[in-house]
């Protein structure tokens, strides 16, 4: 499955919402291996000449189109999937492109309101290794993963994700509901499209995995999916050359590739174990074993306390992982003379958030482990 044309728009075999009624584009059997070349996850926005200035979205007067997240190749129909089956997606390669990107989107990611961007870094991948120019003193290794890996949802459980979606947001919850500007494909999704206000956006992860951003799924991977439709209809893009548990600035290592993947078919095993969600699973190190460790780290930790207004807050998981993530951040300034946004942007790709334990009333303890080998300094260690 090849890219066509600059943008998702003009590619027949892409889409970047869910909606059971986009067809499939081709149809394969269980075991078949299909090779599928994905886009970034901002659809081209982000090259590697862009500045700060691009990284801007549009509602606050830049020029980054929201709208046009995540592009996505597919739908892929596997031939005999119905709903109370088990799709297997098995991980056979992730092939990075040559540059990748680390964004900080005004509005968007887990420390947005302290640190609030806009930011870049630009990689540059040769072989298994990427450095940029905006981070002298770093490489970083390839353990590429897909961000996004998803299926169909049915109409009725499509309908019932918008319900509860909207009712979050109406209680003030940072959703995104669905937009028919910039969709794709537009004859469905689009302003004038019959299904529009069920396009369903790529943000989130759900019940079909979507947006699951797990690190772990490298190759050699299986990602298992309850299938919902006839078909399942998988779709995958928004590929990362290496990530840190967490992604916490919104992104990581944002790149094209050509994505190696093959299909299997439990029949009935989702409905037989009641399997509601995906779940995934692998029988090797999913990296390296000193980097998946990894063999040598520096851990801050973040508890309950404080919050914002220096209280202790009881079994607070978010404060907790906002006070480790902050911790490294201020860490990687004074010892690596990093500024904010270049610590914050290299956490979501070296840093992996831990929870140490959640029994410890009122104080939940979340670690950030740094990986050191990322340092040029730290390699031969």
């Amino acid at each position: 499955m090849h890219r066509t044309g600059p943008r998702c728009k003009d590619d027949p075999a892409c889409h970047n919402r869910f909606h059971p009624a986009i067809p499939p584009v081709i149809t394969v059997r269980p075991g078949d291996t299909v090779f599928m070349e994905t886009r970034d996850a901002f659809d081209g926005q982000i090259t590697r000449t862009s500045t700060e200035r691009d990284v801007i979205p549009t509602f606050a007067g830049g020029p980054l189109d929201l709208n046009l997240v995540h592009p996505l190749t597919g739908p892929v129909a596997i031939e005999g999937a119905e709903p109370g089956d088990l799709l297997e997606v098995h991980i056979v390669d992730i092939i990075p492109d040559t540059f990748a990107y680390t964004v900080n989107v005004p509005g968007f990611g887990f420390l947005r309101n302290e640190i609030p961007g806009p930011a870049i870094l630009h990689w540059d991948i040769v072989g298994d290794v990427a450095t940029s120019r905006d981070l002298p003193g770093v490489r970083i290794h390839a353990d590429s993963s897909m961000g996004t890996m998803g299926i169909a949802l049915s109409v009725a459980k499509t309908d019932d994700v918008f319900a509860r979606e909207e009712e979050l947001r109406l209680r003030g919850g940072f959703v995104l509901p669905p937009e028919p500007a910039g969709a794709v494909p537009a004859r469905l999704c689009g302003p004038s499209g019959p299904v529009r206000s069920r396009c369903l956006r790529t943000i989130p992860t759900r019940e079909n995995a979507g947006n699951i951003d797990v690190k772990q799924l490298t190759k050699g991977g299986t990602l298992l999916i309850p299938v919902f439709v006839r078909g399942a209809l998988f779709s995958a893009g928004d590929a990362h050359f290496a990530q840190g548990d967490g992604e916490i600035s919104g992104t990581t290592m944002e790149m094209n590739t050509t994505f190696v993947v093959r299909f299997g078919l439990r029949k009935g095993e989702a409905r037989r174990l009641d399997i509601t969600t995906f779940q995934f699973e692998r029988n090797s190190f999913f990296a390296p074993p000193e980097r998946a460790v990894p063999r040598r780290f520096f851990a801050t930790i973040g508890i309950s306390f404080p919050d914002s207004a220096g209280k202790n807050q009881s079994e607070d998981l978010t404060l907790s992982a906002r006070n480790a993530a902050l911790s490294m951040i201020d860490h990687l300034v004074k010892t690596r003379g990093l500024t904010r946004q270049q610590a914050y942007m290299l956490s979501s790709t070296a840093v992996d958030l831990h929870i140490n334990q959640l029994v410890d009333v009122p104080n939940f303890l979340v670690s950030a482990f740094l990986h050191l080998h990322v340092f040029q300094d730290e390699e031969e260690k």
